[in-house]
Order: structure tokens, then sequence, then C-alpha cells
């Protein structure tokens, strides 16, 4: 049995760097999605296992947090629309990175 390691580091390197791209350009989305004051507030879900919960009093507290950060932001409002463009072009990035790899893997 004979191992074609070029094959293998080609695999290791085209996964290494298509992780780096769909971690990379979704990390600067979420972070233009909050310079736009569009802070993403996920309600908490009710696990049975032992995954800690926040309680309604904490997410309120979290969501008028949002809204002060939001209000207090110095960005006119051209700016927070260039950012909410970007951050939109940038999860289109990730999701065409994740397509590509499908792509790959049923044509290759």
């Amino acid at each position: 049995m004979a191992i074609d390691w070029l094959a293998f580091l080609q695999v290791f390197a085209a996964a290494l760097v298509g992780a780096i791209l769909v971690v990379g350009f979704y990390a600067l989305g979420l972070r233009l999605l909050v310079r736009a004051g569009r802070v993403p507030v996920v309600s908490p879900a009710e696990f049975t296992d032992a995954i800690t919960v926040i309680s309604e009093k904490q997410a309120r507290r979290a969501e008028k947090a949002a809204a002060k950060a939001a209000k207090k932001n110095p960005l006119s409002l051209g700016q927070k629309r260039i950012s909410a463009a970007g951050a939109y072009a940038c999860f289109a990035a990730c999701g065409l990175a994740v397509i590509a790899g499908i792509v790959l893997i049923v044509v290759g």
C-alpha cells in the first residue's frame, strides 16, 4: 500500500484554507453587523441537559444593553449602511465558500 503524501498535503491545505476563510469571513461579518448597529440578540432556548440557560430578566437586560449600544454608535447613517452591506457580503462569501467545497466534493 502506497500513500500519496502530496495529495494528502493538498487536501490538508485546502481544508485549512477553507476553514480559515469561512471562520474569518463569518467573524468579520458579525463585527461589521455590530458596527452597523444591528446587534444579533438570540433568545434563550430550553435545554434538558446541563447547559445553563439565561433567565428572561437576563435576556431583557441583554436586549436593553444592545439597544443602548446601538444608540451610542458614532457612525453616520451612510457608514452604518456600508458596514451592513459589508457584513452581508461577508456572509455571502461564507456561503459561497461552503457551496464551493460541496461542489468540489460532489464533482471531484
